[in-house]
C-alpha cells in the first residue's frame, strides 16, 4: 500500500431519465378517447445528494454542497498541473471546472463555477487542502449539508465518508458510496486522522459525524490499495480550522469582489 492523494479521471455526459410512454385507452362508447391521467412529477435529488462530483479537467473528485450556490471540496482536487502533470501553486481557472449533480453513473445536472475561495497552501494535500467553490447559479430543491464550525471533533467520534471514488479492483461503476469509516484517531492544529476505506477520487468529499451528520472534515490523503473494503490511515482537514474560507465564500457569493477581501493564509 503507498499514500495518495485519492483523485481520478473521468468523463460523464448528461442524463435524463426514461418515462415510459403511456399505453393508449380504449375507445368509449361513444367514439371519444379517454385520456391517461397526468404523469406524476419526477423526484430526482435525495437526501445524500448534497455529496457532489468536482471535475476540474482531467481530475474528478468529490464535494459537498454547505449552500445553495457554494460546494465544499480539497484544493489539490483544482490546482493546475503542469504538461507533465507537476503539480503548480496555483488553482485552475474556474471556468474550467464543473459540479455534476447526482448520485448515479451519469448525472442528471451540472452546474458551472465563477470562483475558488482557498488558503495559500494545500495545493498537494495535507494543511489547508480545503477550498469552496461559488457557484454561477444557485441551485433550487438539492439539499445542503450543515458543517461543523464551533468546535473541533474529539477523539473517539465516529465519523465515515462519502465520495465518487473507485478502487481498481470494483466490479461495478462509478457513483456515490457510503466509505467504511471509524473513530478518530488523533486530533492535530488543522487536521484529524482516522481509519477510512477510500478509493482514488474520494478526495475533496466529507467526513460526517456518526452523531450528529455535520460535516467536520474533508477527505485529504489516504492509504490506499485495489480493494475498497480495505482501511487504511485517512487524512482530513478539519472545516473549523479553516472559518474563514466560509466567510470569504460567502461573501463573494453575496457580490463582493474576491479583489476587496484578504488572502486566506494557513497561519493561525
Amino acid at each position: 500500500m503507498c499514500a495518495l492523494a485519492a483523485s481520478a479521471c473521468a468523463s460523464f455526459g448528461s442524463w435524463h431519465p426514461e418515462v415510459p410512454e403511456p399505453e393508449p385507452a380504449e375507445a368509449a362508447d361513444d367514439g371519444e378517447r379517454t385520456l391517461p391521467p397526468p404523469a406524476p412529477e419526477l423526484s430526482l435529488a435525495s437526501d445524500e445528494d448534497f455529496a457532489v462530483r468536482v471535475i476540474a479537467g482531467s481530475v474528478t473528485c468529490t464535494g459537498s454542497l454547505v449552500a445553495d450556490d457554494r460546494v465544499l471540496t480539497a484544493h489539490h482536487c483544482i490546482t493546475a498541473r503542469s504538461a507533465h502533470g507537476e503539480v503548480q501553486p496555483q488553482e485552475v481557472d474556474p471556468e474550467s471546472i464543473h459540479v455534476e449533480l447526482g448520485g448515479d453513473l451519469l448525472p442528471w445536472g451540472e452546474v458551472p463555477v465563477r470562483a475558488i475561495v482557498a488558503p495559500n497552501c494545500g495545493y498537494t494535500g495535507g494543511d489547508g487542502d480545503i477550498a469552496i467553490l461559488v457557484l454561477k447559479r444557485p441551485l433550487r430543491g438539492v439539499p445542503i449539508r450543515a458543517v461543523e464550525l464551533d468546535g473541533a471533533p474529539a477523539k473517539g467520534d465516529a465519523l465515515f465518508p462519502l465520495g465518487f471514488g473507485r478502487c481498481a479492483d470494483a466490479s461495478d461503476g462509478t457513483y456515490r458510496k457510503r466509505r467504511p469509516g471509524s473513530t478518530v484517531q488523533r486530533v492535530l492544529e488543522g487536521r484529524l486522522e482516522f481509519q477510512a476505506a477510500i478509493c482514488p477520487g474520494d478526495s475533496g468529499g466529507p467526513a460526517l459525524n456518526e452523531a450528529t451528520g455535520k460535516i467536520v472534515g474533508v477527505v485529504s490523503r489516504s492509504v490506499m490499495d485495489s480493494n475498497e473494503a480495505t482501511l487504511g490511515l485517512t487524512e482530513l482537514v478539519r472545516v473549523d480550522a479553516f472559518r474563514s474560507v466560509f466567510s470569504t465564500a460567502a461573501q463573494i457569493a453575496s457580490g463582493t469582489s474576491p479583489a476587496e477581501l484578504p488572502p486566506i493564509t494557513c497561519r493561525r
